[in-house]
């Protein structure tokens, strides 16, 4: 088939030149007959997805554990342990705010000293585990999601540690005092003190790492009330609305809008938010990521102007509709 009939495909089927069922290293591909240039094709229109550098898969394979792991199988030395970022994207399928749009790095490292892995493929290095801070899946060594958590919590970029705190809290496999326990142990070593910070700030309601630094931000205000995540509104026993963050006594709140899934000026999002002002009483701010990273941010002057603004209408607001 030609490229310009790719698009018509809806899906890739057994005819396809590169494998449908499972992780294929572009190497693969290659020594099959199919050239670089059809692979950045088939991914272009969609049909195949880079799932870490070097490595595709076709597109109606499901984005979970035993594909994550099949997929870094194939890049990961056998005597290496995934960790930070690598791992906490194994175990939750997220990755720091914007990674989701290129191919990062792996985090790779070595548990024996002097030993670091040089390629393009991995950001590498030494670091000292405990056997029960690894746990081997499907072949390939990870680090566990509270150790990852300790990691990025300690070394990640503070806007982005507390993304990687939520998401792997909400991963279930260990609770805040675990959490909190652990922190002790790394007493001493690089980034422990933002470590102590983000702690007890994990919050497993969370729902993406664009709303968790928006929840960092508003916390990082002590002169306004702190939000709630997930507020529920609810019509005769059926959730209609949840709200990212708010403060339930105001009835205001504020959203994190990603561009993948909320365009400039939604249709959509604009009905929603009029409906939970005029119907629920409910103002609620968007944030997008301009709003919330960046020097040139202004979220602190949005969530001041909004918590006045819910303030003075909660004040105006005729006592029959309080």
């Amino acid at each position: 088939m030609t490229d310009s009939l790719l698009g018509a495909l809806p899906l890739l089927d057994s005819s396809a030149p590169v494998p449908i069922d499972r992780p294929f290293l572009l190497a693969e591909a290659v020594r099959a007959g199919t050239s670089p240039y059809r692979v950045r094709m088939l991914e272009q229109h969609g049909l195949i997805r880079r799932v870490v550098k070097s490595v595709y898969v076709a597109a109606q394979v499901p984005d979970d554990l035993a594909t994550r792991a099949r997929a870094l199988h194939l890049v990961v030395p056998r005597e290496a342990v995934v960790t930070d970022w690598t791992a906490c994207w194994f175990w939750t399928g997220v990755l720091k705010s914007g990674d989701h749009r290129a191919t990062p790095p792996l985090s790779i490292f070595h548990t024996l000293p002097h030993r670091r892995l040089r390629n393009d493929l991995c950001a590498s290095g030494a670091r000292a585990l405990r056997p029960s801070d690894i746990v081997t899946t499907g072949g390939l060594r990870v680090t566990t999601p509270v150790r990852t958590a300790w990691d990025l919590g300690r070394l990640a970029h503070r806007d982005n540690a507390i993304g990687a705190l939520d998401a792997l809290l909400r991963h279930g496999t260990f609770s805040r005092d675990e959490l909190l326990e652990g922190v002790a142990r790394f007493k001493g070593m690089r980034g422990v003190v933002q470590l102590r910070a983000l702690a007890p700030l994990a919050d497993p309601r969370s729902e993406s790492p664009g709303e968790s630094t928006l929840r960092l931000r508003w916390l990082d205000i002590p002169s306004i009330p702190p939000p709630t995540p997930q507020i529920s509104i609810v019509v005769d026993g059926v959730e209609v609305y949840r709200i990212d963050l708010g403060v339930e006594e105001l009835q205001y709140g504020c959203e994190y809008d990603g561009a993948d899934y909320h365009p400039l000026d939604d249709p959509h999002d604009l009905e929603r938010r009029a409906d939970l002002l005029h119907r629920f009483g409910w103002d609620v701010d968007a944030a997008r990521r301009e709003n919330v990273y960046g020097a040139r941010r202004d979220i602190e002057q949005i969530l001041h102007v909004g918590i006045r603004r819910s303030r003075r209408n909660r004040a105006l607001r005729p006592s029959y509709e309080r």
